[in-house]
């Protein structure tokens, strides 16, 4: 290889390319050979590139490690050195090249990165606080004496690190402090802009947070309810729903979580029975209301802990689990309603929550009569329409009602039918509240007030039930669905109609409720299993879109129209075909008429011909018998008795002739 070197570039003439190559090899352990030593039993070779100088200097290094830890001996021997390939210079083939200049080079300088995701051990922590007062003082100074609180800050002011810390502090301080005098660091710069436009994007979720059930045995994710004021807690209710099979042991606890701190809740609600429904009360956030599985009305207060502040009497109560709890927009923020499966909506104040306001039974046939109600299993307010509530039954039909009517009867005001099954969730379009979203069964469906036959739009059937539903708050056109196979759909009937626009898998039980924020981004969804996911959304799917609400609302009256028109053609068809049988009855009647005329006519003569026979062989009869010899009398007289006789006969003639006619 040197020589490879020399030929190839001999022409530089640089001294370490020409100098000579020795090669050394040591021969047997401990010894010396040539320019290199043996240390500690181990060869090193020192190959010399440069010629050989007046003095050489040795290069020596020691090895403080035993001869064992170095493995086999190397044997080395000297040999000739080989060429194995000597390519000379063409100049031919070099004249087919072009010296490039410039020469253009991508350089990346950013480091490369990728995004991994692992799911790890869940951590438990635990938070905890000490509570100062008036800062922490000394044992032998009482904070609340004056002299000797005043008596200790003078001390401590005189010390020289406490100077030299405000010193420095202050310095820092007064930097900021001309900052902000400087500068408005609150400005608004864009204030007065329209809304970008957000760039489109595929709709995505991720989960950022997952609350857990405490307890040893897991209970369902019955309901779900966001703190008023910022979002920033989540009200969790726990509950069996399945009919006597409660477990025993099991905890009748619910719980608000932080939703910074997953690992332990804020607070537990202790109620008698297992809670099915949990809400804020919009006014006060340190209000809650929940109904009980017993049917009870509860409400607590979280300023005054865990237990219940204030509890309806179970006399005046529902009698089967409350599936609903909304609070009213009143002045006092003390009003509310709830609905249960034993087909009542009562009203209470919480002020006096010991028996009901007011009592509606759920009875469409308007006898109330309780034997006769419909179950109520969700229930739906607007405060924008506050005489209006509707009401979903376990019999799949939705009832709207009037609370201001006069007459319980006419509370009732019409009903929707559609669903084959009970109507889990039933929620107002709030952007448009003519139009409101259910889900039983199989399907979602979109209804409209206008068109009571039938919804205006509807889901596919799925493979799975469907258990909850609502509205995005901020797009007019997006609503979340919920499944028992664990899977949260997101629909966006502006993008897509026939399926969801995002399908995620959350967990692998069923999902039992769902809650959206305020603001749209967070999705809060509780599974069978009480396990709380918290997911965030992509912002094209909380964010309004251009035109959205005009495409929405054009959408909406465009299906109305549609149903509205299929209902009039079928109308139209249903009486043209209840014409058509009526036509056909009187035609029928019209024949059994003319058949039994016809039957009377035919009887009529056999009974004529019957007696006229009958006549007939009686005067044979008369005709055979012989008659009677009359006694003999003068010849005048018997003149005169067969003249008699020849007359009277004559006139019985005549006589039967018109009885015979």
């Amino acid at each position: 290889m040197m020589q490879l070197v020399d030929k190839s570039l001999g022409s530089l003439h640089h001294p370490l390319l020409l100098a000579p190559t020795r090669l050394r090899t040591w021969n047997g352990p401990g010894g010396t050979c040539g320019d290199g030593e043996w240390a500690g039993g181990v060869p090193h070779p020192i190959p010399s590139l440069c010629p050989p100088v007046a003095s050489t200097m040795e290069i020596v290094y020691v090895y403080v490690k035993k001869r064992s830890e170095f493995g086999k001996q190397c044997n080395f021997s000297d040999r000739q050195a080989e060429l194995n390939i000597d390519i000379a210079p063409n100049p031919e083939l070099a004249e087919q090249f072009v010296e490039r200049n410039p020469v253009d080079t991508g350089i990346q300088c950013s480091v490369s990165m990728s995004e991994h995701e692992a799911n790890t051990e869940r951590f438990e922590t635990e938070t905890r606080g000490v509570n100062h007062v008036e800062g922490g003082w000394p044992k032998d100074v009482n904070p609340l004496e004056l002299e000797q609180t005043i008596r200790f800050r003078k001390k401590v002011e005189k010390d020289e690190n406490y100077i030299n810390t405000i010193m420095q502090l202050g310095s820092i301080m007064e930097h900021c402090i001309k900052q902000n005098n400087a500068i408005d660091i609150y400005e608004e710069y864009f204030n007065n802009e329209e809304d970008v436009e957000v760039m489109e994007e595929a709709p995505s979720a991720k989960t950022i947070n997952v609350f857990r059930d405490p307890q040893e045995i897991k209970r369902a994710a019955t309901h779900l309810s966001w703190h008023p004021d910022g979002n920033r807690k989540l009200a969790v209710a726990y509950s069996c729903l399945d009919f006597q099979r409660a477990p025993v042991g099991m905890s009748n606890d619910s719980y608000i979580w932080d939703l910074e701190n997953p690992n332990k809740p804020e607070l537990a609600l202790k109620p008698s029975s297992p809670l099915v429904t949990l809400e804020y009360n919009p006014k006060d956030s340190h209000v809650l209301l929940g109904g009980c599985y017993n049917g009870q009305i509860a409400c607590w207060d979280t300023r005054k802990g865990s237990l219940v502040a204030d509890l309806s009497t179970i006399e005046f109560s529902h009698r089967d689990p409350v599936y609903g709890t909304i609070w009213l927009q009143s002045k006092t923020g003390t009003e509310c309603f709830s609905a249960s499966t034993d087909g009542q909506v009562m009203w209470w104040d919480i002020r006096k929550i010991s028996e009901p306001t007011e009592v509606v039974i759920m009875d469409i046939t308007r006898k109330e009569q309780l034997e006769n109600a419909l179950g109520a299993i969700s229930l739906e307010f607007e405060s924008t329409l506050p005489t209006k509530f509707m009401v979903g039954t376990e019999q799949g039909i939705i009832i709207s009602c009037n609370r201001k009517a006069k007459t319980p009867a006419e509370k009732i005001v019409c009903t929707f039918s559609g669903h084959h099954g009970p109507i889990y969730a039933l929620q107002r379009n709030p952007f448009y509240p003519k139009n409101f979203l259910t889900v039983g069964d199989w399907t979602a469906r979109i209804w409209s007030e206008d068109s009571r036959e039938s919804s205006i739009m509807w889901t596919k059937y799925h493979m799975a039930y469907l258990t909850d539903a609502a509205w995005s708050p901020v797009r007019p056109a997006v609503f979340f669905t919920t499944k028992m196979d664990g899977t949260l759909d997101i629909w966006d009937f502006v993008f897509k109609q026939c399926d969801p626009a995002l399908s995620l898998k959350v967990c692998d039980e069923a999902l039992f409720c769902l809650r959206v924020q305020d603001n749209g981004c967070l999705i809060a969804c509780g599974s069978q299993l009480g396990t709380t996911t918290l997911l965030e959304v992509s912002s094209g799917l909380s964010t309004l879109q251009r035109n959205e609400r005009n495409i929405a609302s054009s959408m909406f009256e465009r299906e109305t129209r549609r149903e509205k028109i299929l209902e009039a053609r079928y109308r139209e068809m249903r009486l043209k075909e209840k014409g058509k049988a009526e036509g056909r009855d009187e035609e029928q009647r019209d024949e059994e008429l003319a058949t039994d005329l016809e039957a009377l006519v035919s009887k009529a003569e056999e009974e004529f011909f019957d007696i006229i026979f009958a006549e007939m062989k009686k005067q044979e009869a008369d005709a055979i018998k012989p008659k009677p010899k009359p006694p003999q009398q003068s010849s005048e007289e018997g003149e005169v008795v067969q003249e008699g006789e020849e007359a009277m006969g004559e006139t019985g003639g005549d006589e039967e002739e018109e009885d015979l006619a």
